[in-house]
């Protein structure tokens, strides 16, 4: 058993001492003194039973600085321990409250001054905005409390130990303790005091809390205030200078609501924000107030009386080199992307941000579900048993999480749902939590996925259901059960808003079909849309023995249990950049919809509240991706949900080349968020001339031959190619296999919408079972014609009677060499296939090949269920820009529906390819690596991919889709490659 100078690591308590209630985050023109800086620090492998440390004498000299904020195991390199990465499971033994005597600690120590003129000071409060997990506080060797609860706010009364001049706090922090077992999320553990350290005197007659509860109704607002303070506070003075308001209470019994006349509404896209200041002769509090109202009428959600869709993310504070240490300029920079991307919504997973971030949300705008700090998902392995969410022992400790959670954030317009947590069974203590929410803030729902019953929360919430299941949800009368429900409770849950916490899981290349939920949120208006995970990949910066930086992810680190690199699971990779995925989420979400018809484009405001009067209408012409006319279209403003009609411009139609109109919406003035000019919708119309495919040219006079001869450009040794427009060319090889996605490797145990993938069994396996990353080749036969050759090849893998038959044609056409592949499968595949594809491997040379242009789909890789956000143009790419830098390498870089396709090195033309589409007018998409996808496959992290100067060309008849697996539901039928016959058709020239 722990010493009982140590037994507090496992009480179950929140905190102890001097501990004060939890109030607003309020920007106070009281005198404070920031603590943050270097601190002395030492770290223990397990908690000291000596408190020595804490004495003002106490020599530390001899321990190193610490940078206060900061994770401890991010410092140093390694000196202080690595990071944790898990999911679910728990890095230490599930016995609670007790957590491992191995319990790395740190002890922190800082000298501050005090100024003499704090003496007239009411109070002295020390304020910790974030600690993981437990800490216990000593000021001037005096034992001031303890609090736990990692992103939350604890506030202690230091008056009676504090002095005039040189003062020292002590901090012991332990990086297990028993709310450990209530901070189970999905990410990083990372001990330490991560957030900022203030020392605030408050004054005499000060406002101890404010809570300025607005609302908004046909242009008035209405101001409902709630203060906190002292008899001697009064007179009280709000002041709202833009609308003229200056009300004065006498005495707290004074304070009545207010209405105010000719007040703009706050909403996510036009964020309003008012300057408001609440004084007392003592103290000054400034807000930034926004009137709007939530309710929530049968099964509508709504803000300000209209239906809100969510078109949201779940966003942790993350950074590679920071961790959870909160920086203003890059969450600043964070949210705007989100804008620039047409996010409106984050739900703060899970637990509260920094409260500066929710500032920024407001002042940006941002619709925000601000989630609770608890999740207690490692207890889902066990059946739940033991789970503190129903132990009367916690209940303490989660109201006291949720009561700081709403306290200080409580003034945010932006915040429109309080969320209890997620992923902690269900049980007695959220019920209670609830309840409590209920009873403080009577103007925002509660949330809480886990609660499929619907006992105690007001709208319904799942994770990762699939199109068929949310369609369902979202269709009246229909009877398909609700998981975790009785027919009944089913029942009552139809009847309130839905939303998707957690969809299209953003794990590597994908997610797919994020516009199937797009398209059931327009047709079942109980459906709110909901929030992609996740937005941000969780990559800590790491170095190689050699130096090279990578970004790490759990094992990297020697964690003893860990998740892989399923914290690599955002739309923007860890250095900021935005993944094709965050392209295809614009795209698909896009406020305003483009309808063409004959003549006209119908244009439809999908915006909340915004109307068209900040946008520009864009169109221009293409022929074969070359700009031939352009301008703007004259529309009137559209207002919130309406629809124009306006006619096309004139668009002249090429002969002989394929004819695009693009039109585009773009801002019509710079934001803060985004430049003028700035594209936020956008749709094509393809009014190409129709041009007949040129017929396949059929050789009759075929004869037995070695295969060794030059056609054209071409030159080939026993059948197979050897060289092409001079340069040694290796193929066309049968390729089957794809480096495995993050969503190919995901095995659900539950396959709803694919009857070709297996549930428990990832496609990956199964690929790899069938031997479709080592498939070796039989020469069947090759023959010539006059100026032709062909060869019949049988495809297999070792061990494995299932084949594929290819027949590959050459024949000269003119001037071009055509290539015409016909790939049938034997009988008794019974798996999805990764692609269908010929291969051709350009070894190193004089001048490899470093790049392409094409005309086709573009710019970014696309797939069959990611295709919204491509458009046909024509593009060009270094060969390193084609690919994406995924944690984990695996398949990317595939751009769909090519016509024309050339190779360069260093500018030049290397080889021009057409590429004919079959007869059903499929076009084929290509990929150019400098690897192979076997090659891929192999490689961990990036750095583990060998150096080459090589080039890997695949031309894909058709590849499989990219679903969202990895934690949700497999491609969706249509998308699905299953073992079909296809035919690839090109036309090759030198460059």
């Amino acid at each position: 058993m722990p010493s009982h100078r140590t037994a507090y690591v496992s009480d179950t308590a929140p905190g102890r001492g001097a501990l004060r209630a939890a109030r607003s985050w309020l920007h106070s023109d009281a005198p404070s003194l920031s603590l943050n800086g270097s601190w002395r620090f030492r770290l223990s492998p397990t908690a000291p039973v000596t408190e020595d440390f804490a004495a003002e004498g106490f020599d530390d000299s001899g321990w190193n600085g610490m940078p206060v904020p900061a994770h401890w195991v991010l410092q140093g390199d390694g000196a202080y321990g690595r990071p944790i990465y898990t999911n679910v499971q728990y890095p230490f033994p599930i016995d609670p409250p007790y957590v491992p005597d191995d319990n790395p600690t740190g002890d922190y120590r800082r000298h501050f001054d005090v100024p003499a003129d704090w003496s007239d000071a009411e109070r002295v409060v020390l304020r910790f905005d974030g600690v993981e997990s437990l800490f216990k506080v000593w000021v001037n060797g005096d034992e001031i409390g303890s609090a736990s609860g990692s992103r939350l706010a604890h506030e202690f009364d230091v008056t009676s130990s504090v002095r005039p001049g040189d003062n020292v706090v002590a901090v012991r922090v332990h990086q297990w303790s028993a709310a450990s077992y209530l901070e189970d999320q999905d990410q990083w553990w990372l001990p330490g005091i991560f957030r900022d350290v203030t020392l605030i005197a408050r004054p005499a007659g000060g406002i101890e809390d404010l809570w300025l509860r607005t609302g908004f109704d046909d242009g008035f607002g209405r101001i409902d205030t709630e203060i906190t303070a002292g008899p001697d506070a009064f007179p009280v003075t709000l002041r709202i200078p833009e609308l003229g308001v200056e009300q004065v209470w006498a005495t707290a019994a004074d304070v009545a609501p207010l209405e105010v006349g000719g007040v703009e509404p706050w909403s996510a896209e036009q964020p309003r924000l008012y300057d408001v200041t609440v004084s007392t002769a003592a103290e000054s509090i400034a807000l930034r107030a926004g009137f709007r109202t939530v309710k929530i009428r049968g099964d509508r959600f709504l803000v300000n009386g209209r239906r809100v869709v969510f078109h949201g993310m779940n966003r942790h504070e993350t950074h590679p080199e920071r961790g959870r240490v909160f920086d203003e300029e890059h969450a600043r920079e964070d949210l705007a992307r989100m804008k620039r991307f047409n996010v409106n919504a984050i739900r703060t997973s899970h637990y509260p941000p920094h409260p500066r971030l929710l500032d920024l949300a407001d002042e940006l705008g941002f619709w925000v579900i601000l989630e609770c700090d608890l999740e207690t998902h490692g207890f889902g392995d066990l059946d739940w048993a033991g789970n503190p969410s129903d132990d009367p022992a916690w209940r303490e400790a989660y109201l006291d999480r949720v009561q700081r959670t709403v306290e200080r954030d409580k003034n945010h317009p932006s915040i429109v749902i309080w969320s209890l947590g997620n992923e902690a069974g269900t049980g007695a203590n959220l019920a209670a939590m609830s309840a409590w929410v209920h009873a403080r803030d009577t103007g925002r729902p509660v949330h809480y996925e886990g609660d499929y019953a619907g006992e105690y929360t007001d709208v319904y919430s799942r994770m990762y259901a699939s199109v068929l299941e949310t369609e369902q949800i979202g269709t009246d009368g229909s009877r398909a059960p609700l998981m975790g429900c009785t027919p009944a409770q089913g029942a009552r849950q139809r009847t309130k808003p839905f939303l998707l916490c957690e969809y299209v899981h953003a794990m590597g290349n994908g997610p797919g079909a994020i516009d199937q939920y797009e398209a059931l949120v327009h047709e079942h208006p109980r459906l709110h849309g909901g929030f992609v995970w996740e937005w941000r990949d969780h990559g800590i910066l790491a170095t190689t023995p050699d130096g090279t930086p990578y970004y790490a992810y759990g094992g990297d680190f020697g964690e003893v249990v860990h998740d892989g690199n399923f914290v690599m699971d955002g739309m923007v990779l860890s250095d900021d950049v935005p993944t094709p995925s965050l392209h295809e989420f614009k795209a698909v979400v896009q406020p305003v919809r483009f309808a063409f018809d004959g003549d006209e484009v119908a244009i439809t405001n999908l915006r909340h509240s915004a109307d068209t009067s900040d946008l520009r209408f864009r169109w221009r012409v293409e022929h074969d991706g070359t700009l031939v006319d352009s301008g703007e279209l004259e529309v009137p403003v559209v207002a919130a949900g309406e629809s124009a009609r306006v006619p096309l411009p004139r668009i002249p139609v090429a002969r002989d080349s394929e004819t695009w109109l693009t039109v585009d919406a773009v801002l019509a003035a710079g934001t803060a968020w985004a430049g003028e000019g700035h594209v936020i919708a956008t749709a094509q119309l393809d009014r190409s001339a129709r041009r007949p495919v040129p017929a396949v040219r059929r050789e009759t006079d075929w004869r037995p031959n070695d295969g060794t001869l030059t056609l054209g450009i071409a030159e080939f040794a026993g059948g197979s190619l050897v060289r092409l427009a001079g340069r040694d060319v290796a193929g066309p090889r049968l390729e089957l296999f794809r480096a495995p996605t993050d969503n190919d490797e995901g095995a659900t145990d539950e396959v709803k919408e694919s009857d070709a993938s297996v549930p428990g069994v990832s496609n990956a396996e199964l690929w790899r079972r069938l031997g479709l990353d080592r498939l070796t080749t039989r020469l069947l036969s090759v023959e010539r014609a006059a100026a032709a050759l062909r060869t019949i090849s049988k495809v297999s893998a070792a061990n494995s009677a299932l084949s594929v038959i290819v027949e590959s044609v050459w024949s000269l056409v003119g001037d071009e060499l055509e290539l015409r592949v016909e790939i049938e499968p034997s009988r008794g595949w019974l798996t999805v296939w990764p692609r269908i594809g010929i291969r051709f491997d350009l070894p190193d040379g004089a001048a490899p090949v470093d790049g392409a242009e094409w005309f086709g789909l573009g710019p970014l890789e696309s797939y069959p269920d990611s295709l919204r956000a491509a458009r046909t143009g024509r593009f060009s790419a270094t060969i390193r820009d084609l690919s994406v830098d995924y944690a984990r390498p695996q398949e990317t870089g595939h751009r769909s529906q090519v016509r024309e396709l050339t190779l360069t090195s260093t500018g030049a033309e290397v080889l021009r390819i057409t590429a004919l589409p079959d007869t059903h007018g499929r076009r084929p998409g290509f990929t150019l690596s400098r690897h192979t996808p076997q090659q891929i496959a192999r490689a961990g992290h990036p750095f583990e991919l060998p150096d080459s100067a090589a080039s890997h060309l695949i031309v894909d008849a058709a590849q499989h889709g990219l679903g969202s697996r990895a934690c949700g539901p497999d491609v969706w039928p249509e998308f699905a490659l299953r073992p079909e016959a296809r035919t690839i058709r090109l036309r090759i020239a030198a460059g």
